[in-house]
């Protein structure tokens, strides 16, 4: 297992951290986990060198963090925990407080070791501090129960920055990134901001789901053109830790046997050199041919929105693209009909046209809409 400090805070992690979102359960019940097999994994991942579990407030209905908690209650000294919790679901300043007492029980610590806000967009920035979340950080770092504070990010590059500069003590930033989607959120100009500032990054969503290692033969003969011999999953993971502004990736495994094969990939000593051409030559390959699988040419800038009927125009159209990238259509359906339900899919085009006016990809947006529609609404 590679090593990294985190940011400048003297924290060295594993460069493989363990995601705890996604822990094996019973019966389908996301609730109920099963606390066989999560043990087994933690403490493979524990001997295989692991030392970063990141879990949240909510993850697993609240169960993750109380099974957590039990796996690691007496190996405490040697690891890092990071949990994290939701601004926008809670009303007051005592609820901050009310909440992390509760997460050191349920972790059964004295002390998170990086106390993440979850989930910031530039709205529930704007709730958190209306609660007093950096007061709140000030007095839990000032008496220990956290050691580090950090964000977890879903929103545009410049709110990034603005995240950055609301508050001094930030040490962490957690964001989605991967080689297909290198600007999406804080992107590549995000991380490196962040990294300049001494702050460090942990990644999420670096398999974007699994979708980046779906057996597609195409995006498989790119990898296995390139002389070095990698599994897709070890491909992934070399684009994020060869990034020297990267301290972490998380990968929310549910099996024992990609906590194994994660391991594996993290062990490679060269996984975190710098690129060659070739490599660099073999991502650019790989994101060119999944982008080439994409429907419409729509670069979610928002300058058709809001759309006079209702339709969330920028959703419709990349549920489309990533059901034609992924070749995951049942997937990409139930993402869609949490906009459909509500009136904003495609089927309340009226075809206006004043979508069209705006868009700079000319894009004819009625006429693919109806697609988009004939494809999930039929």
């Amino acid at each position: 297992m590679l090593y990294k400090e985190i940011g400048n805070t003297g924290v060295n992690a594993s460069i493989l951290g363990f995601g705890c979102m996604r822990f094996p359960v019973v019966d389908g019940n996301y609730g109920n986990i099963d606390k066989d097999k999560t043990f087994e994994m933690i403490d493979a991942a524990i001997k295989g060198g692991v030392n970063y579990f990141d879990t949240a407030y909510t993850y697993h209905g609240g169960q993750s963090e109380v099974v957590l908690g039990e796996a690691l209650q007496y190996k405490r000294e040697n690891v890092i925990i990071t949990t994290k919790i939701l601004p926008h679901s809670l009303s007051s300043r005592d609820d901050l407080e009310r909440i992390l007492d509760e997460q050191l029980k349920r972790l059964r610590t004295d002390h998170i070791d990086f106390h993440f806000v979850h989930s910031l967009q530039q709205g529930a920035w704007d709730k958190a501090k209306e609660l007093g979340v950096r007061e709140f950080l000030d007095d839990a770092l000032a008496d220990g129960r956290i050691k580090h504070a950090g964000f977890s990010f879903h929103d545009a590059a410049p709110v990034f920055i603005n995240i950055l500069n609301d508050y001094d003590k930030w040490e962490l930033a957690q964001v989605q990134h991967n080689f297909l989607e290198v600007d999406y959120q804080a992107g590549r100009a995000g991380i490196a901001e962040a990294a300049k500032r001494g702050i460090g990054v942990s990644i999420m969503e670096p398999l974007r789901g699994g979708d980046l290692v779906r057996p597609i033969p195409a995006l498989k003969a790119v990898w296995n053109q390139n002389p070095i011999k990698r599994s897709p999953v070890a491909w992934a993971f070399r684009f994020l830790w060869g990034n020297p502004d990267i301290s972490l990736v998380l990968s929310g495994m549910s099996t024992l046997d990609q906590v194994l094969e994660n391991i594996e990939a993290a062990s490679d000593p060269t996984i975190t050199e710098p690129f060659s051409e070739a490599e660099i030559q073999t991502f650019k390959e790989a994101r060119e041919f999944l982008l080439s699988r994409t429907k419409v040419p729509c670069t979610k800038c928002q300058y058709c929105m809001p759309c006079p009927h209702g339709v969330n125009i920028p959703f419709c159209f990349d549920k489309y693209n990533l059901a034609s990238i992924f070749e995951n259509l049942e997937a990409q359906k139930a993402h869609y009909s949490s906009i459909s339900a509500k009136g904003a899919g495609a089927s309340a085009c009226k075809n206006c046209g004043k979508c069209v006016k705006a868009c700079p990809q000319h894009i004819d947006i009625p006429a693919r809409l109806k697609e988009v529609a004939t494809l999930f609404e039929s």
